[in-house]
């Protein structure tokens, strides 16, 4: 009996297996990011309990989901992140109405995160992403990292970096634009 680990050598692969109900493929996908994915979740909600509930979620999508993967439009760990991210900005837009139960995130989880930057090196140096990510400017770059990873808002952005709002909504605009003519 072959593992699973042998069984698929990509995330891809293992996202179009879990389009036919395969449960290995989804452990293979679980096994590979789901710790990372806690790590985005918390950096976003800054409750554990809620990260954990938002991974699940994400994890429930992929298996529900997974024959509207496309390997032609883009990787499947973008894919998976966009279910997470979506998912965590809908709890997040959720909150502001529901107040949530749970102990703030501490340092310790905090840092177990990726920050930004450890997402983009982690990224294969042959990843067309990364080449495409590296060709904007550093602060550029950092405010799209900092949106996806952090699921930060303009306006969390500008706060932090202390640009006016209209400036990071414009560069988050002009940011994309320049990433998908790469990546096209």
């Amino acid at each position: 009996m072959r593992t699973v680990q042998t069984r698929f050598t990509t995330l891809e692969q293992a996202i179009i297996a879990c389009a036919g109900g395969d449960r290995a493929a989804l452990r293979f996908v679980y096994d590979a990011e789901a710790k990372r994915m806690l790590g985005v979740a918390l950096r976003m909600v800054k409750r554990r309990s809620v990260a954990e509930d938002i991974v699940q979620d994400a994890f429930l999508s992929v298996w529900n989901k997974a024959a509207s993967f496309d390997p032609a439009s883009g990787a499947g760990r973008s894919w998976l992140y966009a279910i997470l991210r979506n998912r965590a900005l809908n709890v997040m837009r959720g909150e502001r109405r529901v107040e949530l139960s749970g102990d703030p995130v501490g340092e310790d989880q905090a840092a177990d995160a990726p920050s930004p930057e450890d997402i983009l090196l982690s990224l294969s140096d042959q990843s067309a992403l990364r080449r495409c990510l590296e060709k904007l400017d550093d602060v550029r770059r950092r405010m799209l990292l900092m949106a996806y990873t952090e699921g930060l808002s303009h306006g969390d952005l500008a706060e932090r970096l202390g640009l006016p709002l209209g400036t990071v909504k414009s560069w988050i605009r002009r940011s994309m634009l320049s990433l998908r003519e790469c990546l096209g």
